[in-house]
């Protein structure tokens, strides 16, 4: 992460009191030469956090050429689907040469798919 004023600044994070943030506030800075600092509630800061997940989702899918390709039988929790929405593996479980995975999206929605082991999966992000 960088700023405009420093290529090699540090995130910290604290929750208050610390700096100018009070009681019940997280407090979130770039360390450097020319220190930025964000005072949020709670709320706010998981509204940031969410944010960039999302942006950071989007940036993955324009890069559409990097993505890797495992086997169904070598997905794990986290791994990240490629397409238009956030899916990622929940579960995986093997079953001879079926594997059950359960899927997730960003919406919050869960289902089971059944996939033969050798099956190529192609992902956006690995876990």
């Amino acid at each position: 992460m960088h700023t405009p004023y420093d290529p090699a600044a540090l995130v910290e994070v604290d929750t208050g009191p610390a700096g100018n943030a009070k009681a019940g506030q997280v407090h979130i800075g770039a360390r450097g030469t020319g220190y930025v600092a964000l005072v949020a509630t709670p709320a706010q800061a998981r509204e940031l956090a969410a944010a960039l997940v999302r942006a950071a989702d989007a940036v993955e899918a324009q890069v559409k050429d990097t993505y890797p390709t495992v086997r169904a039988a070598e997905l794990r929790r986290g791994d990240v689907r490629t397409g238009e929405r956030t899916i990622t593996v929940e579960r995986v479980r093997a079953d001879g040469a079926t594997v059950h995975v359960t899927w997730t999206s960003d919406a919050g929605r869960q289902w089971n798919q059944t996939y033969a082991a050798d099956a190529e999966i192609a992902l956006r992000r690995r876990a």
